[in-house]
């Protein structure tokens, strides 16, 4: 059995085709998924002479990429996110890996890596 990872990106809008890409280039990714979601990090700049409630909705974009693989991928999946996303400016986004502890494929009641075919 192999140790399972949920890779979780929030990338730029715009560097979604670039993400998608180097994604597309790697020949183990069994699948990934995208999400449009909106948020603020703790380095968002304040914005000053606005009224606290467009503060309180003025969210940014990002778009939220989602892959779940075997231990043995997560390095090539990151460094691939990492390297099409980047730009070296301010909100570029951030990359969580988390441990999976049991994947099942609904239809055919696969289990673990045998999901990820």
């Amino acid at each position: 059995m192999t140790n399972m990872k949920h890779i979780i990106a929030y990338i730029r809008p715009n560097k979604l085709p670039a993400v998608t890409l180097a994604l597309h280039r790697l020949p183990s990714l069994a699948g990934v998924s995208f999400s449009e979601v909106r948020g603020f990090s703790s380095d968002r700049v304040p914005k000053m002479g606005r009224p606290i409630v467009q503060d309180l909705i003025d969210y940014t974009p990002y778009v939220r990429v989602e892959v779940f693989c075997g231990d043995d991928q997560a390095y090539e999946i990151k460094y691939a996110l990492q390297t099409a996303a980047r730009t070296g400016r301010n909100g570029d986004g951030k990359i969580y890996l988390a441990d999976v502890e049991d994947a099942i494929r609904i239809q055919t009641a696969e289990r673990e890596e045998e999901v990820f075919a």
